[in-house]
């Protein structure tokens, strides 16, 4: 019988220790520091003492969280102070709502449990409250979640109408603390995540598994307007997206709230995202696998990510169609003057050079790089280079010298009005004696 009873407790002490080992983690004492540096900082106009109070009592004491949030954004000790300065209503009517964060813990735990049943590898994060400079509600750094309670814990009390113009929708449309559990999850699954590619596709994929899981998880509604927009103007919102995938080098058109798309709707590369998420979903037999192929994502595994998004049927035709479709709009390179490419015996000296295009490009895009055998291979360029008249030459001088073999590649940047890119062109020369 003692022996039964010691079983048991053991059995107990167990389950109690895994339990308190898996209590979600979370640090505001950033929250704290910042008021009291803040507190300091308005009670003088003197400049210097105002850095020397920011330093001391809230960069200086930055936790692992504060710390990883000062890097990721490049925030500057200026822009604290401007902040700090320029808005005394706006942090008045904040301070309440930063300072019970804490209240706020039980909903974004359980939210993170149901992530948890969702999608079982789910590795833990802390999750940190600190005061930025508006320029994230939340991002993350490696294992951490760092959350800018000055955008993220603002609600309807917040007053707003200090700050810019283009920055006030923001508070009004997210209604951002009254859906800081939902984007604690969001975060939580970026810290999961492998690293994203720079192109359009990948990053709207990115940010597209980390709302739809949430969501999916969670059972609540994405709060970003983008979604309900997307599904509600879904063939003009892909037309358009397809029209930009292989075009745009930045992806600003479609994330993270420049809105700089045709439609002027902030981050519809979500709903991009989101859409192709919740159709793989929606098809998988396994869900819980389905939802573990979204979030392990290997953005650099290109076969990968054309499987799921072929899988999805989101767009109209394959991505690998798509390409092919692209492609035969691009612009080429059709001829080299005054001597062919390929020569190998072109004469040194300064040596003016002329391209001639397929078709017509704008005249404010040009870009020229190393080819395959590097800089030692580029020769040295003069500084004019111009575009013929009807757009379709091009001429640059180069300095050759004797017996050298030179590479010099037209890149991608040049581009015709559409914005549809030139095809790269490697320029490939010997000199003679």
């Amino acid at each position: 019988m003692t022996k039964l009873i010691l079983i048991l407790i053991g059995i107990s002490f167990t389950i109690f220790s895994t339990a308190q080992n898996s209590k979600q983690a979370f640090v505001s004492t950033d929250i704290d520091h910042f008021w009291q540096a803040y507190d300091k900082i308005t009670s003088t106009e003197d400049s210097s003492s105002q850095y020397n109070y920011l330093k001391e009592l809230y960069l200086d004491k930055a936790s692992a969280g504060l710390k990883s949030l000062l890097e990721v954004r490049n925030y500057t000790a200026k822009e604290f102070i401007d902040a700090i300065n320029h808005y005394p209503l706006f942090w008045r009517s904040l301070r309440p709502n930063t300072l019970n964060a804490g209240k706020l813990y039980p909903e974004i735990e359980a939210d993170i449990q149901k992530l948890k049943l969702a999608y079982p590898n789910l590795k833990p994060s802390t999750i940190y409250f600190c005061i930025g400079a508006f320029r994230t509600g939340g991002t993350i750094q490696q294992d951490r979640v760092l959350i800018g309670a000055e955008l993220s814990l603002a609600d309807n009390s917040t007053i707003i109408k200090e700050l810019p113009t283009w920055r006030q929708p923001f508070f009004e449309e997210y209604k951002p603390r009254t859906n800081i559990a939902l984007s604690c999850t969001h975060e939580y699954i970026h810290t999961q995540q492998k690293n994203y590619v720079e192109n359009l596709l990948s990053t709207c994929l990115y940010e597209g598994v980390a709302e739809f899981v949430s969501c999916k998880a969670t059972g609540k509604k994405s709060n970003s307007p983008a979604i309900e927009f997307g599904k509600a103007n879904q063939e003009q919102v892909i037309k358009q997206y397809i029209s930009d995938l292989f075009i745009i080098s930045n992806n600003f058109n479609w994330l993270w709230g420049e809105n700089r798309n045709q439609f002027k709707v902030r981050d519809l590369g979500y709903y991009i995202g989101y859409e192709i998420c919740e159709r793989y979903y929606n098809q998988a037999a396994d869900k819980i696998q389905a939802i573990t192929d979204l979030v392990e994502l290997d953005y650099t595994n290109e076969k990968e990510v054309e499987r799921i998004v072929d899988i999805s049927k989101f767009f109209p035709k394959t991505l690998e169609d798509l390409y092919q479709d692209y492609e035969k709009k691009r612009p080429t390179v059709i001829s080299l003057y005054p001597f062919a490419n390929g020569s190998q015996s072109v004469k040194p000296g300064l040596t003016k050079m002329t391209i001639i295009f397929s078709e017509p490009l704008v005249k404010h895009n040009t870009g020229v790089d190393y080819g395959p055998l590097g800089e030692t291979y580029f020769p040295k360029l003069k500084p004019e280079r111009t575009f013929g008249e009807d757009g379709r030459s091009w001429t640059f001088e180069a300095e050759l010298k004797p017996n050298q073999r030179y590479q010099i590649l037209i890149s991608n940047n040049f581009r015709i009005e559409s914005g549809v890119r030139l095809k790269p062109y490697l320029i490939d020369f010997k000199t003679g004696n």
